[in-house]
């Protein structure tokens, strides 16, 4: 039997549905401030700030930082190429900060550790789809990453990162490669990678890279223009700035027969592929070899806008959009030439995927990369950024000679030999062995 209430007592509160929400949401949002202020004042915090013990034997393992190992993109397959090439050589973990699909686009190496599971149905805690639904205070927001982050990967992320205490972590973009500077323990070694050109970032994220980039131990780059711009923009510092270019993957198909009366592009349909500029190219060029076709492979944001001005030139039966395809070597080798349209590039990988198939290149010479992989009327031809008379010029006139289109062709498919897996792998496994002393 329960005790009487004195008359001193207050009587019990009976709490409605509403009050009880709203001391669940006052917690909540105690709790939420809570961790904000610790993930704030981790990001202040120097590097090394760590309980990490700095006389702990060191375990050379490579670490790979991603936004999305499941997804298709540039970075991802380059990744996958350099934990494939380093994996006989030494311990190589690839980590995903997000999963949002149930098949990969690409065959991911084993094991691959995800940071947060985004996909539907994934098990989360009632504290996490809280702060799943918090923008992030940690990705910087002028990075591509930042609309897939949140509160919850913040703190998934610092976790990860204090528990990493040795070895090599390989970050692969500007908001990774910001927070591997700040908040990574004294014995790991930070290399940050470099997939965009230094010209091409908005300028809040550029300038928090020049001052945020000088905690790295190395910056890795892809071309010799980006190699001197990064390392003026961070003299001083001991950050070793160097330039390693991506390595061809393993295409599928077999070598490109030039036979064919097919030019190909591929991409993502956004603007920077300038895919609109080749689309008013090929109406010159329809005109003069209507038996040509045009194929564009790729999905993307401009999807719609890029069918609609297909309809209005009139090359609804020389011009298509592909979509996406797992295939892209089969497709490769298909085609006669190569077409690359973008007004800017961080390297150009298609450019290199193409030459090893033997095709030849037509491509704008945009900053950066083109101008350094391609070499004028040798293995392809560079028209000025934007030309679009120049594009359709430089396209037919390799339509139209099958001789020189083979030539060009051949030396392509040699010259690219030096992006190779072997070469670079063996350029990433020098570099590696200077920072670990292994």
């Amino acid at each position: 039997m329960a005790a009487s209430r004195t008359a001193a007592e207050p009587p019990p509160v009976v709490e409605g549905r509403q009050s009880h929400r709203r001391r669940l949401l006052g917690g909540t949002a105690v709790a939420v401030h809570r961790i904000a202020l610790a993930l704030a004042a981790a990001t202040l915090r120097p590097r090394g700030a760590s309980a990490t013990d700095p006389t702990a034997a060191p375990q050379p393992t490579v670490r790979v930082l991603l936004l999305h190992a499941f997804g298709l993109g540039g970075t991802v397959r380059t990744s996958f190429n350099l934990a494939e090439a380093l994996a006989g050589r030494r311990p190589v973990e690839l980590i995903s900060l997000v999963r949002r699909r149930d098949a990969p686009f690409l065959e991911p190496p084993a094991n691959v550790v995800v940071v947060d599971d985004q996909r539907p149905g994934a098990h989360r805690g009632a504290l996490a789809g809280v702060l799943a639904r918090l923008p992030s205070l940690l990705v910087h927001p002028e990075d591509y990453a930042y609309p897939h982050c949140s509160l919850w990967t913040d703190v998934r992320l610092v976790r990860l990162l204090r528990r990493i205490g040795d070895g090599v972590l390989i970050t692969t973009r500007p908001a990774f490669n910001l927070l591997a500077a700040r908040l990574t323990a004294p014995g790991v070694v930070t290399v940050g990678q470099e997939h965009m050109n230094f010209l091409a970032h908005r300028p809040r994220l550029a300038a928090d890279m020049r001052s945020g980039y000088r905690g790295l131990d190395v910056l890795t780059v892809l071309t010799q223009a980006d190699e001197r711009d990064f390392a003026a923009a961070l003299a001083g510092t001991q950050v070793t700035v160097v330039r390693i270019p991506n390595a061809v993957p393993r295409l599928d198909g077999g070598e490109a027969a030039l036979d064919a009366k097919l030019v190909v592009a591929a991409g993502r349909l956004e603007t920077q592929k300038g895919f609109d500029l080749l689309i008013r190219a090929w109406e010159s060029v329809a005109a003069a070899h209507p038996e040509w076709q045009l194929w564009i492979y790729g999905s993307g944001p401009r999807r719609a806008e890029l069918r609609a001005l297909i309809r209005e030139r009139g090359l609804e039966d020389c011009v298509r959009l592909m979509g996406r395809t797992r295939h892209m070597g089969a497709a490769l080798a298909e085609a006669s030439l190569f077409v690359l349209s973008s007004r800017f590039e961080g390297f150009g990988m298609v450019i290199v995927e193409a030459m090893s198939k033997g095709l030849p290149v037509v491509s704008f010479d945009c900053p950066r990369g083109p101008g350094e992989i391609l070499h004028h009327h040798v293995d392809g031809i560079l028209v000025a950024p934007g030309d679009v008379a120049g594009l359709a010029g430089g396209i037919s006139e390799l339509i139209e000679d099958g001789s020189r289109r083979r030539r060009y062709g051949a030396a392509a498919r040699e010259n690219a030999r030096a992006y190779a897996a072997g070469p670079i792998a063996e350029r990433w496994e020098e570099l590696l062995r200077e920072v670990t002393n292994t």
